[in-house]
């Protein structure tokens, strides 16, 4: 602990009694504080009743990742797929993934395993939701000018090899990030930000 009474703290401390009469709250956090990385409206709930006040005004986006080599990045995908509320990060491949960087927002998704690019295609028609591919490969439109579904699941590769040619045939389109540099292709945690940042100006 730091003794710099200064130095930034996270979240608020015990509530001051008496408590509020709200079955939405914790007991043990409204004890002890409630140190998490949510916003103030959510101070002291309960992490399902959180999950189920979320659950009443999801956005209809889905995100999808395919999780061949255990990619950093998905733990900083999945963060931002919770800022934007979306309706579910789909993982396809490996079960395991990298949870550091999602920095426990994963709990308040729904994460749904899928085992193969097939598994989550069957799964997005069943549930009318289109997959839209994001990797700069040929065929792709500049994802500025392109009109996404709002219900659709933007689909995002591992980083390095990107798409596989499976997923970019269950895809019903593929659009790419301008880019005015040098490098071939942006962080897949960044790529997926402003795609969905992208959605969120059309939809949200």
């Amino acid at each position: 602990m730091s003794d710099d009474p200064t130095a930034p703290t996270t979240g608020v401390g015990p509530h001051p009694q008496p408590w509020p009469e709200d079955e939405r709250l914790d007991p043990e956090l409204l004890a002890a504080g409630d140190r998490r990385n949510v916003v103030d409206g959510f101070r002291y709930w309960r992490l399902e009743a959180i999950v189920e006040e979320l659950d009443t005004r999801r956005h209809p986006l889905h995100v999808a990742i395919q999780n061949w080599e255990h990619d950093f990045n998905i733990g900083s995908m999945v963060r931002t797929a919770n800022a934007f509320n979306v309706e579910a990060v789909h993982i396809v491949g490996r079960r395991r993934w990298n949870r550091r960087g999602a920095m426990v927002t994963d709990r308040y998704l729904h994460v749904v395993h899928h085992p193969d690019e097939q598994s989550l295609a069957v799964w997005l028609a069943r549930h009318e939701v289109v997959p839209v591919g994001v990797d700069n490969l040929p065929g792709s439109v500049p994802l500025e000018s392109a009109r996404l579904p709002e219900r659709c699941c933007l689909v995002f590769g591992s980083e390095g090899p990107g798409l596989t040619d499976e997923m970019v045939r269950a895809c019903s389109q593929l659009v790419a990030i301008t880019q005015h540099g040098s490098t071939r292709s942006i962080n897949a945690g960044a790529a997926a930000a402003i795609a969905m940042y992208h959605w969120a100006l059309q939809h949200a």
